[in-house]
């Protein structure tokens, strides 16, 4: 197998890079780190603390039926095994820090960007695995730094909507990055109309502008895919601006007239957030977590058993 992750780049993709939705193939879904007994023995080992296991609603349900519990002391194949006859998904967050494969990697696939994407320079690079189940989704929603879905295993249909009001409402955007609840977009059918929609294959990749909406259902299939996600210094000023944006309209009822990134207005707005994230306001608006509320059960596979609720 060839060391590129990425496969039969098109050179077009440089001008829609960061623009508008592209999909691009890669060869993560033949890396060994990516097999069945991989995943196993990864997800054996994987701290509590760096993983989410959430329980969804039915494909095509809009009410958001969404737990948090914990995969007990299934194994590996196990915790697969039930997902695979569930109704869930599980996120390995912050994977290059539980194993330093996954970290070089993803430092690999950087790399190949930047050398394809001329001024493309990231800082803060992450990876999460995403196991899911047949038929789960995941709800409308979006995300604060670049992002990118690679599929390994299993189709799924990703929505992609516009990054303009009504889609991607600033009130809402703001909120997110005070408080860090990205699932609670406003969403209305009617947006399906506008959004652009990928069937998603292994060997296949889709990036998409920065903070755009999205929501994504699974085929009746068992799921693996990586998420990938970066910053620029671009996207890092954004971020302020976001932030401080939703402090003048949550703190002191001042409706933002401006996201420039750069002059006095940013620098004023850079100021503003940075002293709120040194202050109590952050933590308390931080301090609710989703309680952990059930386990996978070992006797019917695919089923959550309730447990008394703690958090994290």
């Amino acid at each position: 197998m060839s060391d590129a992750v990425l496969r039969n780049w098109n050179p077009g993709n440089v001008a829609k890079w960061g623009n508008e939705p592209l999909l691009i193939e890669h060869t993560l879904h033949e890396n060994p780190l990516f097999s069945r007994e991989a995943l196993a023995d990864l997800i054996e080992r994987y701290p509590v603390e760096h993983y989410a296991l959430v329980h969804t609603g039915k494909r095509g349900e809009s009410k958001k039926t969404w737990r948090e519990g914990e995969v007990g002391d299934l194994s590996g194949q196990e915790v697969i095994d039930a997902i695979g006859n569930g109704r869930m998904w599980l996120n390995m967050r912050n994977v290059k820090m539980v194993d330093d494969r996954y970290g070089a990697l993803l430092n690999t696939i950087f790399d190949e960007f930047s050398a394809k994407v001329p001024g493309f320079e990231t800082f803060n690079r992450g990876m999460g695995i995403l196991v899911s189940s047949p038929g789960a989704q995941v709800y409308y929603h979006c995300d604060l730094p670049g992002q990118s879905l690679w599929q390994i295993m299993g189709r799924k249909r990703i929505y992609i909507y516009p990054t303009e009001e009504p889609y991607l409402p600033q009130d809402e955007l703001e909120k997110i990055a005070l408080y860090g609840v990205e699932v609670d977009m406003r969403y209305d059918p009617v947006y399906d109309r506008d959004a652009i929609v990928f069937d998603l294959e292994p060997g296949q990749m889709l990036t998409w502008p920065l903070n755009g909406p999205h929501r994504v259902e699974n085929y009746d299939v068992l799921n693996v895919s990586v998420t990938t996600e970066h910053w620029t210094d671009d996207i890092r000023r954004s971020q302020m601006v976001t932030v401080a944006n939703g402090i003048l309209r949550q703190h002191f009822g001042v409706t933002p007239k401006s996201r420039s990134l750069d002059g006095p207005g940013f620098w004023a707005k850079a100021a503003l957030q940075a002293g709120w994230r040194r202050s109590p306001w952050m933590k308390r608006a931080r301090r609710n977590r989703r309680p952990i509320d059930f386990r996978l059960s070992r006797e019917n596979p695919g089923t959550i058993v309730d447990i008394p609720a703690y958090t994290r």
